[in-house]
């Protein structure tokens, strides 16, 4: 293990607060490895330890993260997040495996998705929109963070009004999922494309709220306006 990871656990360790890692569990159905810190705290550690890296090439960056995520603790996961989201210049095409890789392997809570997906991956599809075929390969997957990681690695480009198309391509594929995080991701993404494209998500909505599971059409229809949402939830 390198020198610099000691260093950031024990430091972890130093900070936590039962108090905190209790009310961290409180947000999770299942179990969750916590230190327990305030976010404010981890991310104070994270700059702080970036700045002293010696060496910011991409290569070297991932290979702390993995370190990071390997151990299953939230704010470590948290950490390799941050780092390897401040190397984003450096992303390049085949960086999609790395992040494929960390879905698969060691995203086991909401959380840990959301903030892998959202940043670094959202941000790596708007450089390279190609990879859209592969990140449909994850709505197919059995797993329920696969699953949810296609769809929420999707919001920021959404918010910006890209890839609507591809949007509701995986939301068709996730579209009658059991399990509440991927009905609760796929239900944000396409929130987050009313934003840019209200008439055409309400028009989405409409023609699939019979077979759509109500949290998903829920979480859907948040951003719309009370006339637009009424129709929707409205029962036929």
């Amino acid at each position: 293990m390198s020198e610099i990871v000691k260093k950031i656990r024990a430091e972890l360790v130093r900070f936590s607060d039962e108090k905190t890692r209790k009310q961290g569990e409180y947000y999770f159905k299942e179990e969750v490895k916590i230190h327990g810190l305030k976010s404010a705290q981890v991310e104070k550690i994270s700059r702080e330890y970036f700045r002293k890296l010696p060496d910011k090439n991409k290569s070297e960056i991932f290979i702390l993260c993995e370190e990071l995520f390997k151990s299953g603790y939230l704010e470590e996961a948290g950490i390799a997040c941050m780092w390897s989201y401040n190397i984003r210049n450096q992303y390049m095409p085949g960086d999609f495996e790395v992040f494929e890789n960390w879905v698969a392997r060691y995203v086991t809570n909401w959380a840990t998705c959301d903030t892998l997906c959202n940043h670094n991956v959202g941000t790596f599809l708007m450089m390279y929109p190609s990879s859209l075929k592969d990140l449909k390969k994850w709505a197919l997957a059995p797993g329920r963070w696969m699953k949810r990681a296609s769809a929420v690695s999707l919001i920021v480009p959404a918010r910006k009004g890209l890839f609507l198309d591809d949007i509701f391509e995986i939301a068709d594929i996730l579209h009658s999922d059991t399990d509440d995080m991927v009905q609760k991701g796929y239900g944000w993404m396409l929130k987050a494309a009313s934003q840019a494209h209200q008439t055409e998500v309400f028009s989405y909505v409409m023609q699939r709220k019979k077979t759509m599971p109500r949290t998903a059409l829920r979480y859907a229809i948040e951003k719309l306006p009370a006339e637009l949402k009424s129709l929707a939830m409205a029962k036929q």
